[in-house]
């Protein structure tokens, strides 16, 4: 499954994001993987900063919407808003919310109803999707 290109501000062939990507992250951003828990060192990033897209560089989170939830991926409670998209995905005989990134249609990660308060969000991310900023 791949994302449409349709409708995102940043597009670019195949190719094209071969080139700009490394292999996981191309596999998670774009062929909608998904990288092994526990293995990006953003789980465990506490600093202050903001988190971007590894494709086109937006915004998408920052440090103060972080939260450890246990998961193996870095999680936040509420993203920068109008910095993702979401879509229905019911691969692997489930139905899920699939978060993008809404310039470029990266595939982020997915957010569920069991976060923390204010929002009980759990934007669950790969961090190979993700950049770290640090303020």
């Amino acid at each position: 499954m791949t994302t449409s290109q349709s409708g995102f501000e940043i597009t670019k062939p195949e190719s094209e994001w071969r080139t700009i990507l490394t292999p996981e992250q191309f596999n998670v951003l774009r062929k909608h993987g998904t990288e092994r828990p526990h293995t990006s060192p953003l789980d465990k990033e506490y600093e202050n900063g903001t988190y971007f897209c590894a494709a086109c560089e937006q915004p998408l989170f920052t440090s103060d919407t972080k939260f450890n939830s246990g998961t193996g991926w870095p999680s936040f409670f509420n993203p920068i808003e109008g910095a993702i998209a979401l879509t229905v995905d019911k691969s692997l005989f489930m139905t899920r919310t699939e978060v993008h990134c809404s310039r470029c249609g990266g595939h982020l990660g997915h957010v569920f109803d069991d976060g923390p308060a204010p929002t009980g969000k759990r934007y669950c991310m790969n961090g190979v999707s993700l950049e770290f900023v640090p303020a």
